[in-house]
C-alpha cells in the first residue's frame, strides 16, 4: 500500500485541481482520496508528492521496433516520396529485426517511455522474418519495465501471402494468450488488438482474414490508414470503396477501432468512424517527418487521441507540435483541444482492458500515476492548466512514476537496470544496422 501525502491532485482533462489531497494506493488502484487519510491507512508506505500528481499519460500509436532507427549509420537511397521511403528505408529495417533486437528495442523503449511520464503504450509491430512469437519479446520489454500496453502485429501482403496469414496467427495467438492472461491476474499489464499495416498492402483475401480474426477474438483492429495520398487513390482504384467503407463492409469498425493518420480520408470514411465509435490517432512530428501533408480536418472526427508512430514515446512533445503544427497552418483549435486528444488515450484503454478505469485521480480509478517537479513562474489554475501543458510542462519535470500500484520510477531513478537496457540496446542497434546493410 502507497499513500502519497499532502498532494495537488490534478486532472488534466477536464481540468481540476484539488490542494492537501491524500492518496491511497493499494493493489493496482486508488482506492482512497482525501484530506488527512495518513492515520486510516498506519501501514501504507508514505512517498513524497512533489509540486503535483496527475495520471500517467498514453500514447496511442507506436511502433517500438523502430526504436534502433535513431541516429542510424546505414546507406539508404534518397527518396521521392512516402512510398519510396517506405521501400528504402522502413520496410528494410523491418526485416533485419531478429528476437533479440525486438526484445532490445521493446526495453529501451519502454525504459524511455516511462522516465517521460508515459504509463501506457498502444504498441504496432513488425518483424516479417520473426513473426511467431514476436510479441512474447515486445511484452517481455513491458513486463521488465512495468510499463502498461496494448500490442499486436503488423499483417500486410508485403512479404507473401505465408507472411500475412503467419501475421494473424501470431495476432490471435497473442490475443488468447492474453485473454488467459488477465483471466488468471486482472492486475496484467497487457492487453492486444488485430494488427494490419494500411489498406494498400492487403488484397481482399487477407482482409477476410483480418476481419475474421477482429471477430473471433473481439479484438479491435490497429491499422493505418490514408497516412499518404498513395493509400486512399488506391483503394479506390484497385478495390472500388474508400478504406474505412472497406473495412466497415467486413464489419471490421467498431468501438474498439484505432484508425491510424486518416490525413486523407474522405468525409464518407469519417462519418462511418464516427457512427462506429472508432478512433483515430493523430501523429503529428511523423506525418511532418515524412512530408506527408497535415490532417486539416481533425475537428471532423468524434474521437481523436494522440500518437508518435515511433517517434519515441515524449507524450508532452508530441502534444506540443500537435498544437503548434495546426497553429501554422492557420487552425483554429486551443491548446485544451489538444490536450483532451492527449488524454482521449485513457478512453481506448478502458475498451480495451474491461472493468477498468483510467486517466482520473478518482477512488476506483486505476492508479497509474505521475508525481511531478514543476516550479513553474505562473500560477497553475484549472483555466490555465492546458496552457501550462503546451508551453511549460515536459518530461524533465517527471519524478515519480507509479504504474498499476507499483513504483517503475523514484525520485527521477528508474528502478529497473535502465544503464544495462541501454548498454544491450546500442549492441543491438549496431547489429540491426549491419543486417540493413546487406538488403537491397
Amino acid at each position: 500500500m502507497i499513500l502519497i501525502e499532502n498532494a495537488k491532485a490534478v486532472n488534466f482533462y477536464p481540468a481540476s485541481i484539488e490542494s492537501a489531497i491524500d492518496i491511497v494506493i493499494d493493489d493496482g488502484m486508488i482506492v482512497d482520496k482525501g484530506k488527512d487519510l495518513k492515520s486510516l491507512y498506519p501501514q501504507a508506505r508514505v512517498i513524497d508528492s512533489g509540486t503535483f500528481v496527475s495520471p500517467g499519460l498514453v500514447c496511442s500509436h507506436n511502433h517500438f521496433y523502430s526504436q534502433l532507427s535513431r541516429g542510424m549509420m546505414v546507406n539508404i537511397k534518397k527518396s521521392y516520396d512516402f512510398v519510396q521511403q517506405l521501400n528504402n528505408l522502413w520496410w528494410r529495417l523491418d526485416r533485419a529485426i531478429d528476437y533479440d533486437i525486438t526484445l532490445d528495442s521493446s526495453l529501451s523503449a519502454c525504459a524511455e517511455a516511462v522516465m517521460s511520464g508515459v504509463t501506457s503504450v498502444i504498441d504496432h509491430h513488425a518483424s516479417p522474418n520473426l513473426i511467431d512469437g514476436s510479441l512474447d519479446a515486445i511484452e517481455q520489454g513491458f513486463l521488465t519495465v512495468g510499463l502498461r500496453g496494448d500490442i499486436c502485429y503488423e499483417v500486410t501482403d508485403r512479404n507473401g501471402i505465408d507472411g500475412a496469414t503467419r501475421g494473424i496467427n501470431e495476432n490471435v495467438r497473442y490475443a488468447k494468450k492474453v485473454d488467459k492472461s488477465l483471466k488468471e491476474d486482472k492486475n496484467f499489464l497487457l492487453s492486444s488488438s488485430i494488427g494490419a499495416h494500411a489498406s494498400f498492402t492487403i488484397c481482399d483475401k487477407t482482409l477476410e482474414k483480418l476481419a475474421g480474426a477482429v471477430k473471433s477474438t473481439n479484438k479491435g483492429v490497429h491499422i493505418h490508414a490514408a497516412e499518404d495520398r498513395f493509400d486512399a487513390i488506391d483503394s479506390r482504384y484497385r478495390f472500388k470503396k474508400n478504406i474505412i467503407e472497406r473495412l466497415d463492409d467486413l464489419q471490421m469498425i467498431n468501438n474498439r477501432s484505432i484508425i491510424v493518420h486518416g490525413v486523407y480520408l474522405s468525409d464518407i470514411d469519417i462519418d462511418i468512424l464516427n457512427k462506429r465509435d472508432g478512433f483515430l490517432v493523430h501523429n503529428c512530428r511523423s506525418n511532418m517527418n515524412n512530408s506527408v501533408g497535415y490532417n486539416d480536418h481533425i475537428s471532423s472526427f468524434k474521437n481523436v487521441a494522440l500518437g508518435t508512430d515511433g517517434i519515441g514515446s515524449d507524450m508532452l512533445t508530441e502534444l506540443k507540435f500537435a498544437y503548434f503544427k495546426q497553429r501554422d497552418v492557420n487552425g483554429t483549435l486551443n491548446p485544451e483541444d489538444f490536450v483532451k486528444m492527449l488524454i482521449s488515450g485513457n478512453e481506448i484503454l478502458q475498451r480495451r482492458f474491461e472493468g477498468k478505469k483510467f486517466g482520473k485521480i478518482e477512488k476506483g480509478y486505476m492508479a497509474d500515476l505521475v508525481i511531478w517537479d514543476y516550479d513553474s513562474p505562473t500560477p497553475l489554475l484549472p483555466e490555465n492548466l492546458s496552457g501550462h501543458l503546451v508551453f511549460g510542462l515536459n518530461s524533465g519535470n517527471v519524478k515519480t512514476v507509479i504504474i498499476n500500484g507499483k513504483i517503475v520510477v523514484m525520485d527521477k531513478k528508474p528502478l529497473f537496470d535502465y544503464p544495462g537496457i541501454m548498454e544491450n540496446s546500442r549492441k543491438s542497434a549496431q547489429r540491426l544496422w549491419n543486417n540493413m546493410n546487406k538488403l537491397n
